[in-house]
């Protein structure tokens, strides 16, 4: 799998194309910082698109045209124009137009990452914008964040807790907020970061690389370290 590869993924839905990962979450949570980390680290091993969202501004896709996480060209930016969640979730043309450019224009690739602008808890993706889903919280906001729950807590395949330099900072208790996020998540993975820590942000790209791994295609790389 990678740049250079030639076979087509077959999705469930019959059309041949990379997984689209949605990454949301609220404002300053670190959502595109770990959009940058999953860029330089899987960026090696797969071939990545990014489409990110800004209400008035291209200030996130400018950001990681900056930090050189991939080439420019794979970065594109909408302009939403409205409250985050409208784009991701109820109105999300403009979002698929911009994934399927990039499919178009770099294809066959193996992964599209769409950022949302930053949102409250309600937060989550269309199913047919984003095949899996991931909810970034950092420690930042209390302990008490993750019982809040909320779509995005509750139901994303992944919740990224990120930050946790901070939280003898704030006051925070990391074991309270896996005990929290547990009780109202299930069997749903919970992941603790600090991408200041560990720009690489290994843990959360060992889990993105699995389900591209997954994601159905004819053959099966092993998955990314």
């Amino acid at each position: 799998m990678g740049a250079n590869h030639d076979d087509h993924h077959h999705a469930p839905d019959g059309h041949d194309r990379a997984l689209r990962l949605g990454v949301g979450g609220p404002v300053g949570s670190g959502k595109t910082a770990l959009v940058a980390a999953l860029c330089r680290t899987l960026g090696r091993s797969l071939s990545l698109g990014v489409v990110t969202n800004d209400i008035y501004t291209t200030e996130d896709a400018d950001f990681l045209r900056r930090a050189g996480v991939l080439d420019q060209e794979r970065i594109l930016a909408v302009e939403t124009g409205c409250c985050p969640h409208t784009a991701i979730r109820d109105d999300i043309a403009a979002n698929l137009d911009a994934v399927e450019t990039l499919e178009h224009r770099f294809g066959p690739l193996d992964l599209v990452i769409v950022e949302s602008g930053g949102d409250n808890l309600t937060a989550t993706f269309s199913r047919g914008l984003a095949d899996r889903q991931i909810f970034v919280l950092d420690v930042s906001g209390g302990d008490k964040v993750p019982r809040k729950g909320g779509p995005g807590v509750t139901t994303a395949d992944l919740l990224v807790i990120n930050k946790t330099d901070l939280a003898s900072m704030v006051g925070a208790d990391l074991g309270v907020m896996a005990r929290d996020a547990a009780a109202v998540r299930g069997e749903r993975p919970v992941l603790f970061t600090s991408i200041r820590q560990d720009p690489t942000a290994a843990t959360v790209a060992t889990w993105v690389a699995n389900e591209v791994w997954s994601w159905p295609q004819p053959h099966h790389p092993a998955p990314a370290a």
